[in-house]
């Protein structure tokens, strides 16, 4: 029970603080993207704070030599809310990949439109999706831009994955960028769809680039995929839960 009050609170927390420093980065519609964005990255620490302190959900980033120094695409594993903000601080800036209708979002999503730029798509378009993610994905990335998508399209829960989207692997080969495949085991403390929040330590790791040059994008979405769900075996108890359970296959 007291741990659910905590989770209410936390949630409180965060709707009420995303809301406050929305409204607020509207204001300044006029100032720069680089100010802007600063904005949204002390709302994430923000967030990563009261994470800690009212549920006991602590982090830790690993494997940030392995950024690459020019823009690249990233493709993080998609299990929680936690990693859509959890991540934003570590990473140099960088814009979305997401559906069209999170921008419709009063305050909130008019915010994101003005802050993050985002790539929002239809996903029901099919191709017409993959071709705007390319072409709009190559004018950030010209621009200095980071690109991060969540290829799996959804939030899965731990111990799961689903086909990933071809978009971020056809994005990096057009572009001539790398690939940064991110895993994380935040799905085993925050779950879709459950209110209370377990404590205990979420790892953010990311891997080495991948080339997407060297290969067709199918088959860099299986590398990509390979590595991240290696990575999660590791990482995840619930991953390793769902091994134990099966035989070690």
């Amino acid at each position: 029970m007291f741990r659910a009050l905590r989770s209410i609170g936390f949630l409180v927390f965060g709707f009420t603080s995303g809301v406050l420093f929305a409204a607020v980065s509207m204001l300044f519609f006029w100032a720069s993207e680089q100010f802007l964005w600063g904005f949204v990255v002390n709302w994430c620490r923000l967030t990563l704070w009261a994470g800690r302190i009212f549920c006991g959900m602590d982090y830790r980033i690993e494997g940030l030599e392995n950024l690459p120094e020019e823009p690249s695409v990233i493709m993080i594993k998609h299990s929680s809310v936690f990693e859509t903000y959890g991540h934003v601080p570590f990473f140099p800036r960088t814009s979305w990949v997401l559906k069209r209708a999170i921008l419709w979002i009063p305050v909130f999503g008019w915010a994101l439109a003005l802050v993050f730029r985002p790539i929002a798509i239809n996903r029901k378009a099919g191709t017409r999706a993959v071709r705007q993610v390319i072409d709009q994905g190559k004018a950030k990335l010209a621009a200095g831009v980071w690109v991060t998508i969540f290829p799996e399209g959804t939030r899965v829960q731990p111990g799961q994955t689903r086909k990933y989207g071809i978009s971020g692997a056809a994005l990096a080969r057009e572009a001539g960028v790398m690939i940064v495949p991110v895993a994380h085991n935040a799905g085993d403390l925050w779950r879709r769809r459950e209110l209370v929040k377990r404590p205990g330590l979420v790892r953010f790791c990311i891997g080495p680039p991948i080339d997407p040059g060297t290969q067709s994008p199918k088959e860099t979405n299986q590398l990509v995929q390979a590595w991240i769900e290696n990575k999660m075996r590791e990482i995840s108890p619930a991953y390793q839960i769902l091994t134990r359970s099966s035989g070690g296959r």
